[in-house]
Protein backbone atom coordinates (compact mmCIF):
# COMPACT_ATOMS: atom_id res chain seq x y z
CA UNK A 1 0.00 0.00 0.00
CA UNK A 2 1.37 3.43 -0.96
CA UNK A 3 1.42 5.91 1.92
CA UNK A 4 -0.68 9.04 1.43
CA UNK A 5 1.91 10.93 3.50
CA UNK A 6 4.87 10.76 1.13
CA UNK A 7 8.31 12.39 1.39
CA UNK A 8 8.67 16.14 0.69
CA UNK A 9 10.95 15.41 -2.29
CA UNK A 10 10.98 12.75 -5.01
CA UNK A 11 12.67 9.61 -3.64
CA UNK A 12 11.35 7.19 -6.24
CA UNK A 13 14.84 6.62 -7.65
CA UNK A 14 16.04 5.04 -4.40
CA UNK A 15 16.54 1.21 -4.52
CA UNK A 16 14.26 0.61 -1.51
CA UNK A 17 11.53 3.04 -2.52
CA UNK A 18 9.13 0.21 -3.41
CA UNK A 19 8.95 -3.44 -2.38
CA UNK A 20 9.51 -5.66 -5.36
CA UNK A 21 7.67 -8.97 -5.46
CA UNK A 22 9.93 -11.38 -7.29
CA UNK A 23 7.03 -13.78 -7.92
CA UNK A 24 4.84 -13.09 -10.94
CA UNK A 25 1.10 -13.05 -10.25
CA UNK A 26 -0.40 -16.49 -10.73
CA UNK A 27 -4.12 -16.48 -9.86
CA UNK A 28 -6.24 -19.63 -9.76
CA UNK A 29 -9.99 -20.19 -9.58
CA UNK A 30 -11.68 -21.93 -6.63
CA UNK A 31 -15.28 -23.11 -6.96
CA UNK A 32 -17.83 -25.57 -5.64
CA UNK A 33 -21.30 -26.89 -6.40
CA UNK A 34 -23.13 -28.83 -3.69
CA UNK A 35 -24.62 -31.65 -5.76
CA UNK A 36 -24.77 -32.80 -9.34
CA UNK A 37 -28.48 -33.66 -9.07
CA UNK A 38 -30.16 -30.59 -7.57
CA UNK A 39 -27.79 -28.11 -9.20
CA UNK A 40 -26.28 -27.96 -12.67
CA UNK A 41 -22.48 -27.77 -12.42
CA UNK A 42 -22.23 -27.11 -16.18
CA UNK A 43 -23.90 -23.72 -15.69
CA UNK A 44 -23.12 -22.86 -12.05
CA UNK A 45 -19.35 -23.21 -12.27
CA UNK A 46 -18.91 -21.06 -15.41
CA UNK A 47 -21.05 -18.41 -13.70
CA UNK A 48 -18.75 -18.55 -10.66
CA UNK A 49 -15.72 -18.18 -12.95
CA UNK A 50 -17.26 -15.11 -14.58
CA UNK A 51 -17.83 -13.41 -11.21
CA UNK A 52 -14.41 -14.36 -9.83
CA UNK A 53 -12.76 -13.10 -13.04
CA UNK A 54 -13.80 -9.57 -12.15
CA UNK A 55 -11.01 -9.54 -9.56
CA UNK A 56 -8.33 -10.42 -12.12
CA UNK A 57 -6.01 -7.69 -13.29
CA UNK A 58 -6.13 -6.46 -16.90
CA UNK A 59 -5.03 -9.17 -19.31
CA UNK A 60 -4.83 -11.89 -16.66
CA UNK A 61 -6.26 -15.37 -16.95
CA UNK A 62 -6.63 -18.14 -14.41
CA UNK A 63 -3.55 -20.36 -14.34
CA UNK A 64 -5.58 -23.30 -13.01
CA UNK A 65 -9.11 -24.22 -11.97
CA UNK A 66 -9.81 -26.07 -8.70
CA UNK A 67 -13.43 -27.04 -8.12
CA UNK A 68 -15.50 -29.73 -6.45
CA UNK A 69 -19.00 -31.08 -6.70
CA UNK A 70 -19.37 -31.74 -2.98
CA UNK A 71 -21.25 -30.50 0.05
CA UNK A 72 -19.76 -27.36 1.59
CA UNK A 73 -20.17 -29.08 4.96
CA UNK A 74 -17.33 -31.49 4.21
CA UNK A 75 -13.71 -30.74 5.19
CA UNK A 76 -11.18 -30.39 2.33
CA UNK A 77 -9.75 -33.90 2.76
CA UNK A 78 -13.18 -35.41 2.02
CA UNK A 79 -13.75 -33.32 -1.09
CA UNK A 80 -13.14 -34.38 -4.67
CA UNK A 81 -13.28 -38.11 -3.90
CA UNK A 82 -15.56 -38.76 -6.88
CA UNK A 83 -14.10 -40.62 -9.83
CA UNK A 84 -12.74 -38.83 -12.86
CA UNK A 85 -15.47 -40.54 -14.89
CA UNK A 86 -18.08 -38.81 -12.73
CA UNK A 87 -16.51 -35.41 -13.29
CA UNK A 88 -16.15 -36.05 -17.03
CA UNK A 89 -19.84 -37.00 -17.26
CA UNK A 90 -20.85 -33.61 -15.82
CA UNK A 91 -19.69 -31.95 -19.06
CA UNK A 92 -18.57 -28.79 -17.26
CA UNK A 93 -16.97 -26.51 -19.89
CA UNK A 94 -13.99 -25.81 -17.62
CA UNK A 95 -10.68 -27.58 -17.05
CA UNK A 96 -10.32 -29.17 -13.62
CA UNK A 97 -6.87 -29.26 -12.04
CA UNK A 98 -8.17 -30.76 -8.82
CA UNK A 99 -10.33 -29.91 -5.85
CA UNK A 100 -9.91 -27.77 -2.75
CA UNK A 101 -7.54 -30.18 -1.05
CA UNK A 102 -5.42 -30.34 -4.21
CA UNK A 103 -5.14 -26.55 -4.17
CA UNK A 104 -3.95 -26.55 -0.54
CA UNK A 105 -1.45 -29.33 -1.25
CA UNK A 106 -0.05 -27.97 -4.52
CA UNK A 107 -0.35 -24.18 -4.26
CA UNK A 108 3.27 -23.64 -3.23
CA UNK A 109 4.77 -25.92 -5.87
CA UNK A 110 2.59 -24.33 -8.57
CA UNK A 111 3.63 -20.82 -7.54
CA UNK A 112 0.05 -19.71 -6.86
CA UNK A 113 -0.18 -16.13 -5.60
CA UNK A 114 -3.96 -15.57 -5.51
CA UNK A 115 -6.94 -17.90 -5.04
CA UNK A 116 -10.14 -16.29 -6.36
CA UNK A 117 -13.65 -17.48 -5.55
CA UNK A 118 -17.12 -16.05 -6.01
CA UNK A 119 -17.70 -15.91 -2.24
CA UNK A 120 -16.50 -17.58 0.95
CA UNK A 121 -19.10 -20.36 1.06
CA UNK A 122 -17.71 -21.68 -2.22
CA UNK A 123 -14.73 -22.70 -0.13
CA UNK A 124 -16.81 -24.05 2.77
CA UNK A 125 -20.02 -23.40 4.68
CA UNK A 126 -18.30 -24.20 7.98
CA UNK A 127 -16.38 -21.14 9.19
CA UNK A 128 -13.60 -23.21 10.77
CA UNK A 129 -12.93 -24.95 7.46
CA UNK A 130 -12.79 -21.75 5.42
CA UNK A 131 -10.57 -20.09 8.04
CA UNK A 132 -8.25 -23.11 8.06
CA UNK A 133 -7.94 -23.06 4.26
CA UNK A 134 -7.28 -19.31 4.27
CA UNK A 135 -4.63 -19.74 6.97
CA UNK A 136 -2.87 -22.58 5.14
CA UNK A 137 -2.80 -20.64 1.88
CA UNK A 138 -1.77 -17.33 3.41
CA UNK A 139 1.02 -19.12 5.29
CA UNK A 140 2.67 -19.89 1.94
CA UNK A 141 1.97 -16.45 0.52
CA UNK A 142 -1.32 -17.08 -1.30
CA UNK A 143 -3.93 -14.35 -0.96
CA UNK A 144 -7.54 -15.57 -0.88
CA UNK A 145 -9.88 -13.19 -2.70
CA UNK A 146 -13.70 -13.32 -2.75
CA UNK A 147 -15.37 -11.45 -5.59
CA UNK A 148 -18.34 -10.32 -3.50
CA UNK A 149 -16.15 -8.40 -1.05
CA UNK A 150 -15.81 -4.62 -1.44
CA UNK A 151 -12.57 -3.18 -2.77
CA UNK A 152 -10.74 -0.25 -1.22
CA UNK A 153 -11.36 1.09 2.24
CA UNK A 154 -9.70 -0.19 5.41
CA UNK A 155 -8.39 -3.67 6.13
CA UNK A 156 -10.62 -3.86 9.20
CA UNK A 157 -13.66 -3.12 7.03
CA UNK A 158 -12.70 -5.81 4.54
CA UNK A 159 -12.12 -8.29 7.38
CA UNK A 160 -15.49 -7.44 8.96
CA UNK A 161 -17.22 -8.07 5.64
CA UNK A 162 -15.45 -11.40 5.20
CA UNK A 163 -16.10 -12.70 8.69
CA UNK A 164 -19.76 -11.63 8.50
CA UNK A 165 -20.15 -13.58 5.26
CA UNK A 166 -18.52 -16.64 6.85
CA UNK A 167 -20.77 -16.42 9.90
CA UNK A 168 -23.80 -16.13 7.62
CA UNK A 169 -22.64 -19.21 5.68
CA UNK A 170 -22.28 -21.27 8.85
CA UNK A 171 -25.65 -20.13 10.21
CA UNK A 172 -27.21 -21.05 6.86
CA UNK A 173 -25.49 -24.45 7.05
CA UNK A 174 -26.78 -25.05 10.58
CA UNK A 175 -30.29 -23.97 9.60
CA UNK A 176 -30.27 -26.36 6.65
CA UNK A 177 -29.14 -29.21 8.91
CA UNK A 178 -31.85 -28.43 11.46
CA UNK A 179 -34.56 -28.39 8.79
CA UNK A 180 -33.20 -31.50 7.10
CA UNK A 181 -32.98 -33.44 10.37
CA UNK A 182 -36.47 -32.32 11.34
CA UNK A 183 -37.79 -33.51 8.00
CA UNK A 184 -36.07 -36.88 8.36
CA UNK A 185 -37.52 -37.31 11.84
CA UNK A 186 -41.04 -36.66 10.57
CA UNK A 187 -40.30 -39.02 7.68
CA UNK A 188 -39.50 -41.83 10.16
CA UNK A 189 -42.39 -41.06 12.49
CA UNK A 190 -44.77 -41.37 9.54
CA UNK A 191 -43.35 -44.85 8.87
CA UNK A 192 -41.41 -44.17 5.67
CA UNK A 193 -38.17 -46.01 5.19
CA UNK A 194 -34.64 -44.63 5.09
CA UNK A 195 -31.91 -46.49 3.27
CA UNK A 196 -31.73 -50.01 1.89
CA UNK A 197 -34.47 -52.39 3.11
CA UNK A 198 -33.34 -55.14 5.52
CA UNK A 199 -33.12 -58.77 4.30
CA UNK A 200 -36.74 -59.84 5.01
CA UNK A 201 -38.29 -56.71 3.45
CA UNK A 202 -38.66 -54.74 0.27
CA UNK A 203 -39.30 -51.00 0.01
CA UNK A 204 -42.75 -50.50 -1.53
CA UNK A 205 -44.11 -47.15 -2.72
CA UNK A 206 -46.72 -45.78 -0.30
CA UNK A 207 -49.64 -44.91 -2.57
CA UNK A 208 -51.30 -43.01 0.27
CA UNK A 209 -48.35 -40.67 0.87
CA UNK A 210 -48.90 -37.00 -0.04
CA UNK A 211 -47.20 -35.84 -3.25
CA UNK A 212 -45.90 -32.30 -3.66
CA UNK A 213 -46.28 -31.01 -7.19
CA UNK A 214 -43.80 -28.72 -8.95
CA UNK A 215 -41.12 -29.47 -6.42
CA UNK A 216 -37.56 -28.49 -7.40
CA UNK A 217 -35.46 -31.47 -8.42
CA UNK A 218 -36.41 -35.13 -8.58
CA UNK A 219 -39.46 -36.09 -6.50
CA UNK A 220 -38.70 -39.28 -4.61
CA UNK A 221 -41.76 -41.37 -3.79
CA UNK A 222 -42.32 -42.25 -0.14
CA UNK A 223 -41.70 -45.92 0.58
CA UNK A 224 -42.66 -48.24 3.41
CA UNK A 225 -41.23 -51.63 4.25
CA UNK A 226 -43.24 -54.64 3.10
CA UNK A 227 -42.51 -58.37 3.46
CA UNK A 228 -40.23 -59.77 0.77
CA UNK A 229 -42.09 -61.84 -1.86
CA UNK A 230 -40.07 -64.87 -0.71
CA UNK A 231 -41.71 -65.63 2.63
CA UNK A 232 -38.79 -67.87 3.60
CA UNK A 233 -36.78 -64.72 4.29
CA UNK A 234 -39.12 -63.78 7.13
CA UNK A 235 -38.71 -67.26 8.59
CA UNK A 236 -34.92 -67.08 8.24
CA UNK A 237 -34.72 -63.68 9.96
CA UNK A 238 -37.03 -64.87 12.74
CA UNK A 239 -34.94 -68.02 13.26
CA UNK A 240 -31.56 -66.29 13.40
CA UNK A 241 -32.94 -63.84 15.95
CA UNK A 242 -34.25 -66.78 18.01
CA UNK A 243 -30.89 -68.56 17.86
CA UNK A 244 -29.23 -65.50 19.37
CA UNK A 245 -31.98 -64.69 21.86
CA UNK A 246 -32.75 -68.17 23.19
CA UNK A 247 -29.65 -70.25 22.44
CA UNK A 248 -27.06 -67.49 22.81
CA UNK A 249 -25.26 -68.57 19.64
CA UNK A 250 -22.48 -66.53 18.10
CA UNK A 251 -22.62 -65.38 14.49
CA UNK A 252 -20.34 -68.18 13.24
CA UNK A 253 -22.64 -70.85 14.72
CA UNK A 254 -25.77 -69.14 13.34
CA UNK A 255 -24.17 -68.94 9.88
CA UNK A 256 -23.38 -72.66 9.99
CA UNK A 257 -27.02 -73.50 10.78
CA UNK A 258 -28.44 -71.23 8.07
CA UNK A 259 -25.93 -72.30 5.41
CA UNK A 260 -26.64 -75.98 6.07
CA UNK A 261 -30.24 -75.59 4.83
CA UNK A 262 -30.23 -73.16 1.87
CA UNK A 263 -33.65 -74.31 0.74
CA UNK A 264 -35.16 -73.15 4.01
CA UNK A 265 -32.92 -70.11 4.57
CA UNK A 266 -32.28 -68.57 1.13
CA UNK A 267 -29.60 -65.96 0.61
CA UNK A 268 -28.06 -64.25 -2.40
CA UNK A 269 -24.39 -65.14 -2.22
CA UNK A 270 -23.67 -66.36 1.30
CA UNK A 271 -24.45 -65.62 4.92
CA UNK A 272 -21.84 -63.36 6.50
CA UNK A 273 -20.98 -62.19 10.00
CA UNK A 274 -21.94 -58.58 9.24
CA UNK A 275 -25.29 -59.62 7.72
CA UNK A 276 -26.25 -61.81 10.68
CA UNK A 277 -25.14 -59.34 13.34
CA UNK A 278 -26.71 -56.46 11.39
CA UNK A 279 -30.10 -58.20 11.23
CA UNK A 280 -30.06 -59.11 14.91
CA UNK A 281 -29.28 -55.49 15.80
CA UNK A 282 -31.73 -53.92 13.34
CA UNK A 283 -34.71 -52.46 15.25
CA UNK A 284 -36.76 -52.23 12.04
CA UNK A 285 -37.44 -55.95 12.47
CA UNK A 286 -39.80 -54.96 15.32
CA UNK A 287 -42.21 -53.29 12.88
CA UNK A 288 -41.16 -49.81 13.96
CA UNK A 289 -39.43 -47.38 11.63
CA UNK A 290 -36.17 -46.18 13.20
CA UNK A 291 -33.93 -43.28 12.14
CA UNK A 292 -30.56 -41.87 13.27
CA UNK A 293 -28.95 -45.15 14.25
CA UNK A 294 -25.67 -44.18 12.61
CA UNK A 295 -23.65 -40.98 12.24
CA UNK A 296 -22.32 -41.09 8.69
CA UNK A 297 -20.38 -37.79 8.73
CA UNK A 298 -17.50 -38.82 10.95
CA UNK A 299 -14.61 -37.35 9.03
CA UNK A 300 -13.42 -40.79 7.97
CA UNK A 301 -14.33 -41.96 4.44
CA UNK A 302 -16.49 -45.07 4.41
CA UNK A 303 -16.86 -45.09 8.19
CA UNK A 304 -20.03 -44.55 10.18
CA UNK A 305 -20.40 -44.50 13.94
CA UNK A 306 -23.25 -46.01 15.95
CA UNK A 307 -25.27 -43.39 17.80
CA UNK A 308 -26.49 -44.17 21.33
CA UNK A 309 -29.91 -45.86 21.40
CA UNK A 310 -31.18 -42.84 23.33
CA UNK A 311 -30.68 -40.73 20.17
CA UNK A 312 -32.61 -43.03 17.83
CA UNK A 313 -35.94 -41.81 16.46
CA UNK A 314 -38.72 -44.43 16.58
CA UNK A 315 -42.13 -44.35 14.94
CA UNK A 316 -44.75 -44.26 17.74
CA UNK A 317 -46.47 -47.42 16.50
CA UNK A 318 -45.86 -50.44 14.30
CA UNK A 319 -45.81 -49.32 10.65
CA UNK A 320 -44.86 -52.55 8.85
CA UNK A 321 -45.13 -56.26 9.56
CA UNK A 322 -42.75 -57.21 12.39
CA UNK A 323 -40.35 -60.16 12.39
CA UNK A 324 -39.93 -60.13 16.17
CA UNK A 325 -41.57 -58.27 19.01
CA UNK A 326 -39.88 -55.27 20.56
CA UNK A 327 -39.33 -57.25 23.77
CA UNK A 328 -37.72 -60.10 21.83
CA UNK A 329 -35.46 -57.64 20.01
CA UNK A 330 -34.43 -56.06 23.33
CA UNK A 331 -33.57 -59.47 24.79
CA UNK A 332 -31.42 -60.28 21.76
CA UNK A 333 -29.44 -57.06 22.26
CA UNK A 334 -28.75 -57.99 25.87
CA UNK A 335 -27.50 -61.42 24.79
CA UNK A 336 -25.30 -59.82 22.12
CA UNK A 337 -23.81 -57.44 24.69
CA UNK A 338 -23.10 -60.37 27.00
CA UNK A 339 -21.40 -62.34 24.24
CA UNK A 340 -19.20 -59.38 23.35
CA UNK A 341 -18.22 -58.89 27.00
CA UNK A 342 -17.41 -62.58 27.27
CA UNK A 343 -15.36 -62.44 24.09
CA UNK A 344 -13.40 -59.46 25.40
CA UNK A 345 -12.84 -61.24 28.72
CA UNK A 346 -11.77 -64.46 27.02
CA UNK A 347 -9.39 -62.54 24.79
CA UNK A 348 -7.79 -60.96 27.84
CA UNK A 349 -7.55 -64.30 29.62
CA UNK A 350 -5.99 -65.91 26.55
CA UNK A 351 -3.19 -63.35 26.71
CA UNK A 352 -2.64 -64.07 30.41
CA UNK A 353 -2.73 -67.85 29.83
CA UNK A 354 -0.26 -67.56 26.94
CA UNK A 355 2.16 -65.50 29.03
CA UNK A 356 1.80 -67.93 31.95
CA UNK A 357 2.56 -70.97 29.75
CA UNK A 358 5.61 -69.23 28.38
CA UNK A 359 6.86 -68.79 31.96
CA UNK A 360 5.93 -72.33 33.04
CA UNK A 361 2.98 -71.21 35.20
CA UNK A 362 -0.68 -72.25 35.36
CA UNK A 363 -3.78 -70.03 35.68
CA UNK A 364 -6.81 -71.39 37.58
CA UNK A 365 -10.08 -69.66 38.50
CA UNK A 366 -10.67 -70.01 42.26
CA UNK A 367 -13.91 -68.08 42.82
CA UNK A 368 -16.07 -65.36 41.27
CA UNK A 369 -18.30 -62.59 42.62
CA UNK A 370 -19.85 -61.52 39.31
CA UNK A 371 -17.78 -58.35 39.07
CA UNK A 372 -14.39 -59.93 39.91
CA UNK A 373 -12.80 -63.36 39.60
CA UNK A 374 -10.01 -64.68 41.84
CA UNK A 375 -7.29 -66.51 39.91
CA UNK A 376 -4.44 -68.70 41.16
CA UNK A 377 -1.37 -67.86 39.05
CA UNK A 378 1.65 -69.94 40.02
CA UNK A 379 2.17 -69.53 43.76
CA UNK A 380 0.07 -66.38 44.12
CA UNK A 381 -3.49 -65.17 43.75
CA UNK A 382 -4.89 -62.13 41.97
CA UNK A 383 -8.44 -60.72 41.72
CA UNK A 384 -9.27 -59.45 38.24
CA UNK A 385 -12.33 -57.38 37.21
CA UNK A 386 -14.85 -58.57 34.64
CA UNK A 387 -14.16 -57.65 31.86
CA UNK A 388 -10.39 -57.29 32.25
CA UNK A 389 -9.06 -53.98 30.87
CA UNK A 390 -6.00 -54.13 28.61
CA UNK A 391 -3.93 -52.13 31.09
CA UNK A 392 -4.67 -54.70 33.83
CA UNK A 393 -3.76 -57.58 31.51
CA UNK A 394 -0.40 -56.00 30.79
CA UNK A 395 0.19 -55.37 34.51
CA UNK A 396 -0.51 -59.03 35.36
CA UNK A 397 1.89 -60.17 32.63
CA UNK A 398 4.60 -57.76 33.85
CA UNK A 399 4.16 -59.00 37.42
CA UNK A 400 4.49 -62.65 36.31
CA UNK A 401 7.63 -61.89 34.36
CA UNK A 402 9.25 -59.94 37.21
CA UNK A 403 8.46 -62.68 39.73
CA UNK A 404 10.19 -65.44 37.72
Amino acid sequence: MTSQFGPPIDLSDLPLFARTDMRPRRPVFVGRVSTKDNQNPATSLPRQVTLASERLEAGEKFAAHFWDVESGMLPPNLRGLGSQEMYDALAVPLPRDGGLQDLVDRAESLGVTHALAERSDRVARAMLTSLTVEHELERIGVEVVYANEPTGGTESGRLRSRRTSQVDAEIYRTTLMEMSTGGQIQHAIAGWNHGYPPYPYIAAIDENAPVREKRFGVVRPKRKLAPHPDSRRFDAARELCRLRREEHLRAADIIAILAADPGRYPIEGRWTHSLVEGLIANPKLTGHQVYNRRATRTGRPGFSRWNPVSEWVWSPGIVHEPVVSLQEWKQAQKVTAGLRTQAEENGALLRIHAAARRLGLTVTAVSSSGTHTLYQIGGGQVALPTPIPDVVVQQVIDDMESAT
